[in-house]
């Protein structure tokens, strides 16, 4: 009678638990990136950056961008609207670009990934740099995603955004061929790793669960034996 009743527990605990295993989804993030990790111009050349919002499954409906780099490297010349937002505006300053991209009709709404704008850069001398996103959820002069949600919710995971390395030398850079051409530019360079397809994500989200199942078959074995 014993041994019945632990059958019975057994399979309830499968019934309850066992579905959120399968079909628990793995939580998604809102983040900024530029569409290349890093990029080569020549000295007095220009080059174009992207930035790209990737909302993953989630609704948005504007954006602020700060992007933050060297000044004396770089100088930022132009901003140009990209298609994911209708409306975009920005303003340029020494060392720091603001990029507001939003939503002007009521009800509508953007997913999943897109430029939100071009900037247009001018190398100024030789060396190295990195652009990145200023993105720091306790002050509000700083890089946002807003959830379509009565609240307008900041969803962005700063953790998550990306950078590109500038390398600025005196010849031999290399570039795209994907790249609109601009007059005088140096497009940004060739990624120098492959994209990544996601399986190791997908791994890491799958891992912990499939552990469980298994230990658990194990034990289950055990008790009906």
């Amino acid at each position: 009678m014993k041994k019945k009743t632990i059958k019975v527990v057994i399979k309830t605990i499968l019934f309850l638990v066992l579905p959120l295993f399968l079909y628990s989804n793995p939580v998604e993030a809102a983040f900024l990136r530029f569409d290349q990790p890093t990029a080569a111009v020549i000295n007095g050349a220009t080059y174009q950056a992207q930035v790209v919002l990737d909302a993953g499954t989630d609704q948005v409906t504007s954006t602020d961008v700060w992007v933050l780099y060297d000044a004396t490297l770089l100088e930022a010349q132009l901003v140009a609207a990209g298609t994911f937002f209708p409306t975009v505006t920005n303003n340029i300053s020494p060392g720091k670009i603001y990029i507001a991209g939003l939503i002007v009709d009521p009800g509508t709404y953007k997913t999943g990934s897109g430029t939100v704008a071009t900037i247009t850069f001018k190398a100024l001398k030789n060396g190295t740099g990195t652009l990145t996103f200023d993105c720091r959820t306790d002050v509000s002069n700083s890089s946002k995603i807003i959830k379509n949600d009565v609240n307008a919710t900041n969803i962005i995971t700063c953790s998550q955004n990306g950078t590109q390395a500038v390398t600025v030398g005196a010849s031999g850079a290399t570039v795209p061929t994907s790249t609109p051409a601009v007059l005088g530019a140096t497009p940004s360079a060739v990624p120098t790793a492959l994209p990544q397809s996601g399986i190791m994500d997908n791994f890491n989200n799958i891992l912990g669960p499939g552990l469980a199942l298994f230990l658990f078959g194990v034990i289950l074995r055990f008790v009906l034996l």
